[in-house]
This record gives structure tokens, sequence and C-alpha cells, in this order.
């Protein structure tokens, strides 16, 4: 249901915002005048270009974004940007005539209103309450009639001039302030390149982390039962064999129990079998950090999406047991969309379009983002065309944030 008054406040806002934009539109005018009187030295001194122009894009970006933040808070235009210093530039050039417009519209409008308000007065309170008089004292209840309807007719031409202009001011900004077609595969081709080479990178570092695993714990678990087979085959003490061998089986176990553990960090094959929601459940258990676990997807995300958060909060929740010093660790996986979970019944859920991954720990904070660990995660997101971010001041707490697309 639409709240009451939100036409009002709407139309309130169309009106302020205009207004502003003619305020913006007299600055923008004043710099353009300053700016080209400020380009006349290039002429004389071409090494001055730089400088110059470095000057007058900067002051262009800056009339931009106060041009951008009053096109969002009166317009609801939230979705400009990323544009070039060029783009801002022209966009002021030829924003301040639709400003100007804007203004003179909004005159006209206060004009209006103060002579129809005038000649009510007059009308209701006599002359010596209003600017318009009719032989010195009241105006007629005919002169009324007869000039509501072209004054209502010139409100509404008013008021769709107001709308008009706002409408003008959105279409400029959006043809100088959003990234054309070509901009936008040029910076996906860029974003795809990048994220090539951090999945080499990521693929490089979890290479070394495997080998150190197995070099440093499995392996020297199988060296050291060899030895003790090797002991119990020497002896001729069948109670000191049978020690080494039950020694040697607690070492096995162990082996074993290592061995798994490198395996849970290449890739957790349970998560194919019992999904996400089990597998984290799982990792909370095994955590010397009580956890607590908000699960809010209300289907299964696709293999790519389970893995990498699998791995974010794997690598959040070891981080927190080792550096933070925290007594309590949640864990929230949500839909990234406020979109409806369910299609009206429940055994046809419908697809989320991406999964919200928090991991927040009380601990002391202070961590550093690029850290290999870390790093190691933000690269992993960013693969998947997802956005990773860490926010721990020092004192805690520390959150860390992943959001990765389904589709």
């Amino acid at each position: 249901m639409r709240e009451r008054g939100a036409p009002l406040r709407q139309s309130l806002n169309t009106l302020a915002g205009v207004a502003l934009g003619s305020v913006l539109a007299i600055a923008e005018l004043a710099f353009l005048l300053v700016a080209g009187l400020g380009l006349l030295p290039i002429v004389a001194a071409p090494r001055s270009r730089d400088r110059v122009v470095g000057y007058v894009h900067r002051c262009s970006r800056q009339l931009t974004a106060l041009g951008q933040r009053r096109l969002a808070r009166f317009h609801q235009v939230r979705d400009l940007g990323p544009y070039s210093d060029r783009s801002a530039f022209r966009y002021v050039a030829r924003h301040w005539p639709v400003g100007i417009l804007g203004g003179l519209v909004v005159l006209l409008l206060l004009f209006g209103l103060i002579v129809a308000g005038s000649m009510l007065t007059a009308w209701v309170f006599g002359g010596e309450w209003a600017f318009i008089e009719e032989d010195g004292n009241r105006v007629s209840s005919a002169t009324v009639l007869v000039a509501a309807l072209p004054g209502a007719l010139l409100l509404y031409l008013n008021v769709m001039g107001i709308v008009g202009v706002a409408g003008l001011d959105e279409r400029l900004a959006r043809r100088h302030l959003t990234p054309s077609a070509e901009e936008v595969l040029s910076r996906r081709v860029s974003e795809l390149t990048l994220s090539r080479a951090e999945v080499v990178q990521v693929v490089n570092d979890e290479r070394r982390r495997i080998e150190r695993d197995l070099h440093d714990g499995v392996q020297q678990r199988l060296v050291a039962l060899g030895l003790l087979l090797s002991r119990a085959r020497r002896t001729d003490d069948p109670e000191r064999a049978a020690a080494l061998v039950r020694q040697a089986h607690e070492e096995s176990e162990q082996a074993l129990d290592d061995l798994r553990q490198v395996a849970w960090r290449v890739y957790p094959t349970v998560l194919d079998q019992y999904g996400l929601r089990d597998v984290i459940a799982v990792l909370a258990e095994r955590s010397s950090i009580p956890v607590t676990l908000q699960y809010d997807l209300p289907t299964r995300p696709p293999t790519v999406i389970e893995t990498v958060a699998y791995f974010v909060v794997s690598e959040a929740v070891t981080n927190a047991a080792k550096h933070s010093n925290a007594t309590q660790i949640a864990i929230t996986l949500t839909p990234t969309s406020e979109a409806p979970l369910s299609s009206g019944t429940a055994a046809a859920p419908v697809a989320v379009p991406g999964v919200t991954v928090t991991v927040t720990d009380d601990g002391r904070g202070g961590a550093d983002p690029t850290g290999r660990g870390l790093s190691g995660l933000a690269s992993r997101v960013a693969a998947g065309d997802g956005t990773f971010s860490v926010h721990s001041p020092i004192g805690g707490p520390t959150t860390i944030r992943a959001e990765l697309p389904c589709g």
C-alpha cells in the first residue's frame, strides 16, 4: 500500500530539486566563465596546460558530485557513475541552461501564486490587504471567476514545466554520467582479466598451502609410522613390539585425520552430498570458539557459490580462532535481494539472485585485509564476480562480508 502523503512529498522533492538545480546552475555558469578565462594562459604558456586542465577537471567533478547528490536526494536517481573527468566537465557545461530554465519556471510559479493569493485576499478582505485592487475596495466575484480558469490552466502548464525540467535534468545526467556500452564492455574485459590473474594466484597459493600441509603434517606422521613399524620388526620383546604396533596404529589414525583435514581444505566432498548448511554446521561444531549460525537461504545455491561461501566461512573462523581472542562468532547467510523468498507455496521457493555471507567475531580487531589469508579470500570472491569487505577496527569487532551473485 502506498504511504499516505507520498505524492505530496514527491512533488515537494521535485520542486526543491529543480530549485536547487537552478542555484547550482548559477555556480556552474560562474565556474565556466572563470574556467574560460583560466584556459587563456594556455595559449601563451602551453606547459601550464596539464595543471590548468587538472584544476578545471577537479572543480567540475566537485560540481558534478553536488549535482549527483541532488539528483539522488530529490529525484531518486542513484545509479549514476562511474564517469570520467571529461564527462563531468561536459555535464557541467550542458546542465546550466537546464538549471536556469528550471529557476525561471519556479519563479514563474511563485509569481503566479503571489498574484492568485493577492487577488483572493483582495476578494475576501478588501484592498488594504492586497496588492491588487478594484475600484479601491474589493475584487469582485466575477473577476475571480473569470481569472480562475486561465489561472488554473497556467498553473497546470507551470507544474508540467517543472516536471519536464526534472525529467530533462535526469536524462542529461544519465547521458553524461553513466558509462556507455563500449565503456562498460571495456571495464568488464579489464575486470575479467584481473579476475583471471587473481584465479591463477589463488590456485598457486592453494597449491603451495597443500604442499606445505602435506609436507609438515601428513608426511611427518607417515615417517614416524614407518620408524615405529621398523622398530617393532627389529625388537625381540613381544610386549615392546605390541606397544610399538599400538603407537603405530595411533600414528596412522592421526595421519588419516590430517589427510582428511587437508582434503577438506582442498574441497569438502560432503558439500555435494549434504549442502552448505550442514557443512557449515559441522564447521561450527568443530570450532574452539562458540559459533551461532543463521542460515536464511530458501534454496540451495549453485555449487560454485557454495564452495566460495564455505571457504569464506572456514577462513574467517580459522583466523578468529588463531588471532582474535574472540569469545563468540556469528555466521549469517542471507539472500542479497529483499524479494519474496517463496512463490506462494512452500514446495516451490524462488531462487535468490545472490548470497550474502557475514562472519562477525567480538575479538580484538585489527585484521589486515592485505594478509595472505584475507587477500586470498578476496581474490576467490572476485573470481566469482562477488564483492568482499573486511571491517576490523582496533578493539573489534571484526566483520567479514562477501556478496556472491548466483546468476
